[in-house]
């Protein structure tokens, strides 16, 4: 009977102790990382700052293969021409390359980047596109620009009709997305005490008739859409339409236009970017 007093007696002077209970420090890598795996990736920086246990459960493979895409081992590909480069990455390391635009194709006309837990977003420069009399220095000219992803934006002098098409090839992960074009009526000149200046005075005849844009996919989806384009002075991007993918091992072929081919009106004084595709979720907006 007093053996087992004696044996209370010690549990409760352990208990009393603070230094012996347990802390943040003392729960298992593996526990930490499961719980990792359900937060955002600016979160799980966060928590890495905590301790060494926690910083060494955020570099963990598990936390980071569920912040990537499913398909991201067909995305690599379009990054290495050595599929071995990547075997050498950890899972951090893919996701944090994905993160950044990264070209592909033929050409640096194109790019994608893993907009964080939202998905894939792809880019498309007008170089990349047939548009109606582009290398015709009356009608367009090719100018410098650090508020374009690739550099450059064609801009639109005058032309009696415009006929823009493109196409994409490219394995979206599963999901639903919009197409949009980024267009600017009006040609930035400068900047004036850090301010951009936009000249508007070639702008004309966007307001008489609508510019019509269409999209289609290789599984027959479609969609069209129709703008008077009457903003001046700054990027907007104008939703063309949506695409479901269904299957991200496959590549998605997609075509898309933009035109205003009435002739009986002349029209200028438009910039044009890029084609943008975001994720639906991410939601049309505009790019200043």
């Amino acid at each position: 009977m007093g053996a087992g007093f004696s044996s209370l007696e010690d549990h409760e002077k352990l208990a009393s102790d603070g230094s012996s209970k347990p802390g943040l420090e003392d729960l298992p890598e593996s526990c930490i990382a499961l719980v990792l795996t359900h937060l955002d990736p600016i979160e799980i920086c966060k928590f890495a700052s905590v301790n060494t246990t926690f910083r060494q459960a955020s570099l963990t493979d598990v936390v980071w293969e569920t912040k990537l895409p499913e398909n991201y081992q067909i995305l690599v590909k379009n990054l290495w021409d050595d599929d071995s480069s990547s075997h050498s990455l950890t899972k951090k390391e893919i996701f944090s390359r994905l993160c950044r635009p990264n070209h592909f194709g033929t050409s640096e006309n194109k790019a994608f980047w893993l907009e964080k837990k939202r998905g894939v977003c792809v880019c498309i420069s007008w170089k990349d596109m047939k548009i109606t009399g582009i290398e015709d220095r009356r009608y367009w000219s090719h100018i410098s620009s650090d508020e374009s992803r690739f550099g450059t934006v064609a801009f639109l002098k005058q032309i009696w009709w415009v006929e823009v098409e493109g196409n994409l090839e490219f394995e979206f992960p599963v999901g639903k997305y919009s197409l949009f074009f980024r267009l600017q009526l009006g040609k930035n000149s400068r900047k004036v005490l850090g301010r951009r200046i936009c000249n508007v005075e070639q702008v004309h005849g966007w307001n008489i008739k609508p510019v019509q844009f269409q999209l289609s996919s290789s599984n027959g989806q479609h969609a069209t859409a129709q703008y008077y384009l009457n903003e001046p002075g700054k990027w907007t991007q104008y939703h063309v339409g949506d695409f479901v993918v269904e299957n991200s091992t496959m590549p998605t072929k997609l075509k898309f236009s933009m035109t205003q081919i009435d002739c009986t009106h002349t029209k200028g004084g438009l910039s044009f970017d890029s084609v943008l595709i975001l994720p639906t979720e991410i939601g049309p907006r505009k790019v200043g």
